[in-house]
């Protein structure tokens, strides 16, 4: 775990119990503060207390830090997932001045005692965890010592430091950024940005706002990877110290030919290349190890993800696309061949907009579109006049359906551009249950398999 002495005798809050609250309650702890722990739900606060201050002499107690007088406290540590722009906590610490902050400004305040490393910040609306995960493995391949965290859903604090020379690899929500207040990234990178997340900012430019604190936060002489429209439309190094280097992501140059990654196919990937071997270069990497790495990466699960391929047919899950900007590099990534439409695009589930604006210069790459969940209907709609859809509703009639009509060279997407939890508990369930539902159906007995059965065991809840 990463901890250090700066925490021991302070007062910290913890509000939300979940991975990164987890771990920051035992780096706390172990280095000996006195936490205050919460969560809403009886569950985590009774794992909390179970596992209890340890050895390290903190304290730990749990009560609501909505309910308490925190003056004096060093910091809140808010769970990204708390949203603080209507959240009472915000008030209670603001009229205590006490800080809020996440589990990376404890990573931040930690540094001084850690061994001699670098830091890589990603963020963006989209292709975080993939440019994350690929620069982990291009440094870890060339022997570089290397630990990927944050919303990538591995809580740094609950790794073991890395020794001299290591490059610690942070994916960063914009949520996580609003809690930071002094992350100093060697590299930082915006792979991109479109309207998401609104309901939690004053619209998108409060958005915007809230990534341009990356570049704020970094020391003159760092790198900065931007990409060309968010700079010229958004100012997004407009925090950045006077004279800050940057480099925009669509000028790199790549060692090697896209066609070897099998793991790095369409435009998005090759965004998201170009920000890592930038990155990666800038660490000290040379291009014939970098070129070996990008051929040998494994994509990250719900991430365009192939799954199978079956009769010529590829499967291929991208749950994690929970909006359309999301997934039109998805459709992106399968242009027609010799004027053969290929993709059977699965779409729908609980939306986050009505139009499917980001996705239409790609609808010509689309064979066929089946709509599941509660925006089956509407998609339907807008889908029609371009394209045959089928009104699916459930997964795995669209995956039936996509099979019945697929041939060899054809693609079978789920790429929703909604979120899950009208039928599922998140995108991964919904992921999980693409693959499982895809095993089944192509499998030998796969013509007499029960469409409602698979239904029921991959829902929501089962």
């Amino acid at each position: 775990m990463i901890t250090c002495g700066l925490f021991a005798g302070r007062r910290y809050a913890v509000l939300g119990l979940a991975r990164s609250g987890q771990a920051a309650v035992a780096a706390l702890l172990a280095g000996g503060a006195h936490v205050t722990a919460w969560d809403a739900r009886e569950e985590p606060r009774a794992a909390i207390l179970a596992a209890g201050p340890g050895d390290a002499g903190g304290v730990l107690e749990l009560a609501d830090p909505c309910a308490m007088d925190l003056t004096g406290f060093a910091g809140v540590v808010v769970s990204p997932g708390v949203p603080i722009n209507r959240h009472p906590i915000a008030d209670a610490a603001r009229s205590a001045n006490v800080p809020l902050i996440c589990d990376i400004e404890l990573f931040s305040q930690c540094r001084m005692a850690l061994p001699d490393h670098r830091v890589v910040g990603i963020t963006g609306t989209n292709g975080k965890s993939t440019t994350t995960a690929l620069i982990t493995h291009l440094l870890t391949q060339a022997g570089v010592p290397a630990l990927m965290g944050g919303n990538i859903g591995l809580p740094i604090l609950g790794q073991d430091p890395l020794p001299a020379g290591g490059v610690y690899v942070l994916e960063l929500s914009s949520y996580q950024i609003d809690l930071t207040l002094r992350l100093d990234c060697d590299v930082a990178i915006l792979l991109n940005l479109s309207p998401d997340h609104l309901d939690r900012y004053d619209g998108y430019e409060g958005y915007a706002a809230s990534k341009a604190r990356l570049f704020g936060m970094q020391a003159i002489g760092h790198l900065a990877l931007v990409d060309y429209r968010a700079e010229m439309e958004d100012d997004i190094m407009r925090l950045a110290p006077d004279g800050q280097p940057f480099t925009f992501i669509d000028a790199i140059d790549l060692p090697g030919d896209q066609a070897q990654w099998p793991s790095l196919q369409g435009p998005h990937n090759r965004a998201n290349a170009q920000a890592a071997v930038a990155a990666v270069r800038h660490l000290g990497l040379d291009d014939a190890v970098i070129e070996a790495g990008l051929k040998s990466f494994v994509g990250l699960k719900h991430r365009m993800e192939r799954v199978a391929e079956v009769g010529g047919v590829a499967f291929v899950n991208d749950s994690k696309a929970t909006n359309p900007a999301s997934s039109a590099p998805a459709l992106a990534a399968f242009p027609p061949r010799d004027g053969h439409k290929r993709v059977h695009w699965i779409c729908g589930g609980l939306p986050k907009g009505d139009d499917l604006d980001d996705c239409a210069p790609w609808f010509g790459n689309v064979t066929a579109a089946y709509t599941i969940g509660d925006a089956g209907a509407r998609f339907a709609e807008l889908l029609s006049p371009y394209m045959p859809v089928s009104r699916s509703e459930m997964m795995c009639e669209a995956i039936r359906q996509a099979i019945d009509a697929a041939v060899p060279g054809d693609v079978v997407l789920l790429s929703p551009a909604c979120a899950s939890f009208d039928q599922f508990r998140d995108y991964e369930a919904r992921g999980d249950a693409f693959r499982q539902i895809v095993e089944v159906l192509t499998s030998e007995e796969g013509a007499d398999a029960n469409c409602d059965a698979l239904n029921a065991t991959t829902a929501k809840g089962a």
